[in-house]
């Protein structure tokens, strides 16, 4: 195994990590509904609408990067050596 299989392993499997995390740290909006249904709290302010709007579109929008970026790196760290090897 040579150093960029070693090196472009740990970089895909910290952001594999990384996007386990913030999937897990994402709202789950038909859960939040339920509680309120069953707790009797209402957040119907203004500032219960939108608190949590920039954070939640931030998390998805890293998410969605780290996603594909996950899937390209696979692709060449999978591919690249024998790529390099061919048109060496």
């Amino acid at each position: 195994m040579g150093l960029f299989e070693i090196i472009g392993g740990s970089i895909l499997l910290a952001v594999g990590i990384a996007v386990v995390i913030l999937c897990l740290l994402q709202d789950q909006k038909s859960q939040q509904n339920m509680t309120s249904a069953l707790t009797g709290t209402n957040n119907e302010s203004f500032y219960g609408k939108n608190a949590g709007e920039t954070k939640e579109a931030a998390f998805k929008r890293l998410t969605k990067i780290l996603a594909i970026s996950f899937f390209i790196g696979t692709m060449v760290v999978g591919l690249g050596p024998t790529v390099y090897e061919r048109f060496r």
